[in-house]
């Protein structure tokens, strides 16, 4: 029921586990499907440390920052058209095939990239790789989300954004363990074809999702796998429900498979599907995950830590936190429901973005002055802007980097906060910054308030993970007639990805434009406006079956506010449906 708390829901994790122990195949089916989510973690997690070596290497890459956005974000180009492939795929062929074909494409994209000679040829193979997510980024919870039962659905569908996570934080060991290794970025990049591969594997030998095979005439074969799948008592219920549904759909649209824009729109429990399943998958980007994920290392950098390893391990951290965020998740999304999760998600986002904004502004607003002495410490090594400029006396540290990408700051040999000297960013001068026992610096500056940043970050990702971050994936493989699922979950995921490339291709541009600070002011502000869209616009959909869920769109306000209701209210409901 909308905003319903069912009775027995105290026990919905304890059950997951026992149901799964009892049936082990219920699991198999789950994580097999869930390695979707690792893939797309890994890649989301992997490109922010091998950033850091790809600038090493390719000098034109460092140099622009145009260049950097677009090594990461032609990854989600590729997830955009993957996904809108994938909606029609997953109708047509089925949900199994569409996972098979989106590891094959990462694989290919994985040895791409691995033997890339030049950034062009990168960027191709970031294509490759985001073809392959795009795909498998809302199948993977799909196809678990039809093969799972309702008690547990939330449940197992949260491995999924476990498997994302997991991924995520795989990706930033992987990195740390090829640091010193030649080729860094490469093993880094190369080794996202390994799971690729395995998920190719386990689901060659694995069944359709039933309800797929029931909608497409194959009654008896989707009898069997329910058969594996619910206890005996009460598969005959299951595939009674599934029948009246699909016998329902017959009837109202005919025996034609042809879905249209139109047909979408003017069905009411769809449209109300995609209003709410769309809409977060825009919300979950727009609040600037991503911009952590990606960037993580080169925020860390912005906060005033400069060394590349330090900035690994430290995101390493970030990404341990989300990862426990998404075992939260598992545990609360069928116990508290989806809703109350999203909310007190967003409200810790926007604290923590609020932290964020505060941090960045003091840490730009005390940075360390540009020496004369400290600079004309390094003879000719002076950047020409610095050189050049009318007033010595009112350069800072990050008026250095802004200065131009050809310069660097190099911090005092006694305290790193004390004035530094600004240089012309070069190998050699960066040795010879280094030689010294000084600290390099070329995106961010010097900070005593650097660790308040990691907080912050620390913060936003323990608030986000378990809600914006798990749930939303759970709710777009819910909230859609089975007629519609594939085109739609396409249409939110493809919204999505291109909600994902917009904030990726933009972050690095809008720190230099307004500042890192008002950055995640602005994305704070989005996320208030996140807050009111859930409170009025997402159902409740814990515990329903998914046969159900479409009933109780079709008789749900447009708008409802409330997202909890007294148990009396929920008895009245439960009576009358």
């Amino acid at each position: 029921m909308e905003g319903g708390i069912p009775v027995a829901d105290t026990t919905a994790f304890k059950e997951c586990f026992s149901l799964t122990w009892k049936n082990p195949y219920i699991l198999r089916l789950a994580f097999s499907a869930g390695i979707g989510g690792l893939l797309f973690g890994y890649d989301t997690g992997v490109i922010s440390g091998a950033l850091l070596y790809i600038n090493d290497d390719f000098k034109s890459v460092e140099r622009h920052t145009v260049l950097q956005e677009s090594i990461v974000s032609m990854a989600l180009a590729g997830a955009i058209i993957g996904a809108a492939i994938g909606g029609w795929m997953n109708d047509r062929h089925g949900r199994r095939t569409a996972l098979l074909v989106a590891d094959f494409l990462f694989f290919i994209g994985a040895i791409i990239m691995a033997t890339a000679p030049n950034p062009a040829l990168l960027i191709v193979g970031r294509v490759f790789v985001g073809l392959g997510v795009g795909m498998a980024s809302f199948t993977s919870p799909l196809y678990i989300s039809e093969t799972s039962p309702a008690k547990i659905r939330g449940a197992l569908v949260s491995t999924n954004a476990f498997l994302i996570t997991g991924g995520q934080f795989l990706s930033y060991l992987i990195n740390l363990a090829f640091t010193k290794v030649p080729g860094t970025w490469r093993w880094m990049l190369g080794v996202a074809g390994l799971p690729a591969l395995l998920q190719f594997v386990l689901m060659f030998y694995l069944p359709e999702s039933p309800r797929w095979l029931y909608r497409k005439g194959r009654e008896k074969e989707a009898e069997c796998i329910l058969r594996k799948i619910f206890p005996g008592h009460e598969v005959d219920a299951e595939i009674r429900d599934l029948k009246e549904s699909v016998e329902s759909e017959i009837r109202e649209e005919g025996s034609s498979e042809k879905i249209n824009l139109s047909k979408l729109m003017k069905t009411k429990t769809v449209r109300r599907g995609l209003v709410a399943g769309v809409g977060l998958q825009i919300f979950q980007q727009f609040v600037g995950i991503n911009t952590v994920m990606y960037y993580s290392p080169t925020i860390v950098q912005l906060a005033g830590f400069a060394s590349n390893q330090t900035a690994l391990l430290l995101s390493l951290v970030i990404a341990g936190l989300n990862a426990f965020g998404s075992i939260v998740s598992v545990y609360f999304v069928d116990r508290s429901g989806r809703k109350k999760l999203l909310i007190i998600s967003l409200c810790g986002v926007i604290v923590s973005l609020g932290l964020l904004s505060a941090v960045f502004h003091e840490t730009t607003s005390h940075s360390p002055m540009v020496g004369r002495i400290e600079t004309s410490h390094f003879s000719n090594n002076t950047c020409p802007d610095y050189n050049s400029a009318a007033n010595f006396g009112r350069w800072d540290c990050v008026k250095c980097l802004k200065a131009s990408p050809d310069c660097g700051f190099c911090a005092s040999a006694s305290n790193k906060l004390l004035p530094g000297a600004c240089l012309i960013s070069e190998d050699n001068v960066k040795k010879s910054c280094h030689g010294e026992r000084r600290e390099w610096y070329t995106k961010g500056c010097p900070s005593k308030f650097g660790w308040l940043a990691l907080i912050g970050l620390a913060l936003y990702i323990i608030f986000f993970s378990p809600g914006m971050g798990s749930v939303t994936w759970i709710v777009n493989s819910e909230v859609y007639p089975l007629r519609f699922r594939g085109v739609c979950g396409g249409i939110a995921a493809t919204a999505n990805w291109t909600s994902n490339l917009i904030v990726a291709q933009t972050f690095l541009s809008l720190t230099e434009a307004i500042g890192t600070s008002f950055t995640f002011l602005l994305f704070g502000v989005i996320s208030v406006v996140a807050l009111f869209f859930v409170l009025l616009c997402v159902p409740e959909t814990k515990g329903l079956p998914i046969e159900e869920i479409e009933k109780m769109l079709e008789n749900r306000p447009a708008l409802h506010f409330r997202f909890w209701e007294k148990r009396s209210d929920l008895l009245e409901k439960t009576q009358a449906v």
